[in-house]
């Protein structure tokens, strides 16, 4: 089985956070550094962690630090996020500008059956923003997978839609952000849905593998 974040039912729109003990709101416009945006739900969140840092966002700070890459990530992860609440939301997180914008969001739409189309209209809008606001922002979607609880037709058509986007706006896909952590008790939280410390780190390898390649 296929395990995704859990949905949280927020209504409000909280704030995001940022790893390394940075927030969006302290962060210095006359900064040298490079960004990367991490936009997502609980899994981005690291809901259930210890420490901020050890959820992949944190993961990925730690090997650009240990290559000496001039990047600088922002951890915008809100646990029960949809894609509606990040379309209402992005506007505030692109006060600032970053570098590579990371688009994690779709898995809880899919635990409550949100219609397919509405769903990646949402992400597209979330695309659309971005590219509207910051042309030169390189922009990553991660896949997502959903257990088959909506019917093998929904859990199908809800995997293409991250590849079609990825194909339609010409941008960087991460196939599955869950792979080799999804489904596999020792990696995951008591609850069997969020990953471990030692799962989070298999999700940064995923993202890596994508993300890599964009910062040279």
């Amino acid at each position: 089985m296929l395990l995704t974040c859990k949905s949280e039912g927020d209504t409000k729109t909280p704030q995001p956070k940022e790893t390394n003990a940075s927030t969006e709101q302290e962060a210095s416009p006359a900064t040298t550094s490079k960004t990367i945006l991490f936009f997502g739900d609980s899994l981005t969140a690291g809901l259930g962690l210890d420490d901020l840092d050890e959820a992949y966002p944190g993961v990925i700070q730690q090997k650009i630090d240990s290559l000496q890459l001039d990047y600088r990530v922002i951890n915008s992860g809100v646990s029960g996020e949809t894609t509606a609440g990040g379309k209402n939301r992005i506007d505030w997180v692109l006060r600032q500008e970053p570098n590579i914008f990371v688009l994690e969001l779709g898995a809880n739409d899919g635990l409550r059956g949100v219609p397919l189309k509405e769903t990646k209209q949402n992400l597209q809008a979330i695309i659309d923003a971005v590219k509207a606001k910051y042309p030169n922002t390189q922009i990553v979607l991660t896949g997502m997978q959903i257990p088959p609880n909506m019917g093998q037709t929904y859990t199908s058509q809800f995997r293409s839609i991250f590849p079609e986007l990825a194909e339609k706006n010409n941008i960087a896909l991460i196939p599955f952000l869950l792979k080799d952590v999804g489904g596999i008790a020792a990696l995951n939280q008591a609850d069997g849905i969020h990953p471990t410390k030692e799962g989070h780190k298999i999700m940064a390898r995923n993202v890596w593998d994508t993300l890599k390649p964009l910062l040279y």
